[in-house]
């Protein structure tokens, strides 16, 4: 038990139904979808359209969805891919043969065709109970009324806001060139007409029409290739999960072009390992063997991940214990490593920047687990005018490296790093769950599911817990780590940072079988809160 006189949350624990976000109103609206009779899909919809209000510079109708859908009963969970395509016209050669070798995050380029909305009706038309015009009410509401910019998301704003150039970004996403401060109350009228738009057509609303208009004219005014076909033609597609089993439970992540790939990698290396409290591993050793095996997953990622619609990925065999054990052969305990990657070139790594992440369980036992994003800190920044809709950047994270598998392509999608995770045990529920934060999600999907499974932490606990992450030649440490664990990582070869600022955040709501109840925690490194009932 945590000791009460240190700050900290409790988990939340409910009977009927949890939800969990990274903003309280979010929370609050799923919870009352929910109370009037909506199930999970439901709720999510609902709250996801509205962090869209409640935290823009992450997220968005014109970002992107992933989600894990288990219907109460069901044997494994159903996943909805909802990354969008590169236009039809985006031949690599056309870079080429304008000299371009890298996409650049802020140009037209940089734009796929958002694939959130889309997903959001494709998952209420299977598995929801409600309207989408219903569902959008809150949404339209706060982006008419206002609502007031809270604490980490005015950090959040203020720190990138050095990004908007674009001139209707800046009318739209800052106060004479200022980030809204904590408590400034942020209104965006135009989006609420868009927001109506799709409230009362459905997805055409949104890819059809004078909103559609809108983002082509802007994208097509700056070079961009896309036209209102590509945008007609955008459809969420049905994929197959991908599993593994850790620690007597099955962990289902959504197949690439997103990277839940790397999890189950990373998962199966350690799961070599005894990590359980009663082995005394120290906690530079569990901050270590999270370091090595990210590096090893992250650099398969980067050379062999993509859409396999459009090239091969060897899942089964980076998912066999073959591949595991080898790894799990080259990981030294006191010392760092380079690893070595099968097949291939070392290419461009892939980025990610901003998302926001729900899930939320039911009073029949449905579950969902939702993840939406437009990239970069307010993705492509660059907004249509008529509509307010502030357009991703996925298509920076295509290479232009003419042999590499995430080559740019005409409907192609990008390497995708949003993950929603799900969490099964003897063919029944255990969690939905997922984490925010860059680069780190896969790395803290390991990392939060080892303090669950492992070190037996409740939810929150799993959640407060401080992080480290390894990447780019450098390992991130949380303040929440002792001084001396510095040293003792730089003698097994780590370039040790400390972070002045937390990494990324997090949800996951426990279903626990024996006594009948929910456990929902929900990062306290965001606004967000867990609710239940």
């Amino acid at each position: 038990m945590r000791d009460f006189s240190l700050p900290g949350r409790s988990p939340v624990y409910a009977t009927q139904a949890a939800v969990a976000t990274s903003h309280h109103l979010a929370s609050q609206t799923a919870l009352e979808v929910l109370k009037s009779g909506g199930n999970a899909v439901d709720a999510a919809i609902a709250a996801v359209a509205l962090l869209g209000l409640l935290e823009p510079q992450m997220t968005g109708v014109g970002g992107d969805c992933f989600a894990l859908y288990l219907p109460a009963g069901a044997s494994q969970p159903i996943a909805l891919n909802g990354s969008g395509r590169a236009p039809q016209a985006a031949h690599a050669d056309w870079y080429h043969q304008r000299g371009i070798d890298r996409i650049d995050p802020y140009s037209a380029h940089s734009v796929t065709m958002p694939g959130a909305v889309a997903a959001w009706c494709r998952l209420l038309e299977d598995h929801g109970t409600r309207g989408i015009g219903e569902l959008l009410q809150p949404a339209i509401r706060y982006a008419e009324q206002g609502v007031p910019v809270a604490p980490r998301v005015a950090f959040d704003w203020a720190r990138d806001a050095h990004l908007i150039k674009d001139p209707v970004s800046a009318e739209l996403f800052l106060d004479q060139g200022r980030a809204p401060t904590a408590g400034t109350v942020h209104r965006q009228p135009r989006m609420a007409d868009t927001l109506r738009a799709i409230a009362s057509q459905g997805a055409k609303g949104f890819y059809e029409g004078w909103v559609a208009q809108d983002m082509v004219d802007t994208l097509r005014g700056l070079g961009g290739l896309h036209t209102l076909e590509d945008f007609a033609t955008t459809q969420p597609c049905d994929v197959t999960p991908i599993r593994t089993c850790y620690r007597g439970h099955d962990v289902y992540e959504c197949p690439p072009n997103g990277q839940g790939l790397g999890v189950l990698m990373m998962l199966n290396v350690l799961s070599g390992f005894d990590l359980s409290e009663h082995a005394g591993m120290a906690e530079a050793d569990r901050i270590h063997l999270l370091a090595e095996v990210s590096k090893l997953a992250y650099a398969h990622r980067d050379a062999l991940f993509a859409d396999t619609d459009h090239a091969h990925v060897p899942v089964e065999h980076l998912l066999s214990e073959a591949w595991a054990r080898r790894q799990r052969k080259a990981i030294r305990l006191d010392a760092c490593h380079t690893p070595s990657i099968w097949p291939g070139p070392w290419p461009e790594a892939a980025e990610h920047k901003d998302t926001v992440y729900l899930c939320v369980v039911d009073r029949d036992g449905n579950a969902i687990s939702l993840i939406n994003s437009i990239f970069h800190p307010f993705g492509s920044t660059l907004t249509a005018p008529k509509s307010g809709v502030l357009l991703q950047n996925r298509g920076a994270g295509f290479s232009l490296q003419a042999d590499h598998p995430n080559l740019i392509a005409p409907g192609k999608r990008p390497l995708h790093t949003i993950i929603p995770g799900l969490l099964m045990k003897d063919g029944q529920l255990a969690a939905p769950f997922g984490v925010m934060g860059g680069q780190y999600q896969a790395s803290g999907h390991v990392a939060l599911l080892s303090n669950l499974l492992d070190r037996g932490m409740n939810p929150q606990a799993a959640l407060d817990a401080p992080r480290s992450f390894s990447f780019g030649g450098e390992l991130d440490l949380e303040s929440g780590y002792a001084p001396s664990v510095d040293a003792e990582m730089a003698l097994r070869g780590h370039r040790v940072v400390r972070l002045k600022q937390p990494i990324g955040g997090g949800q996951l709501i426990w279903r626990d079988k024996a006594k009948g109840v929910l456990v929902a925690g929900s990062d306290p490194r965001k606004d967000g809160c867990a609710l239940g009932y």
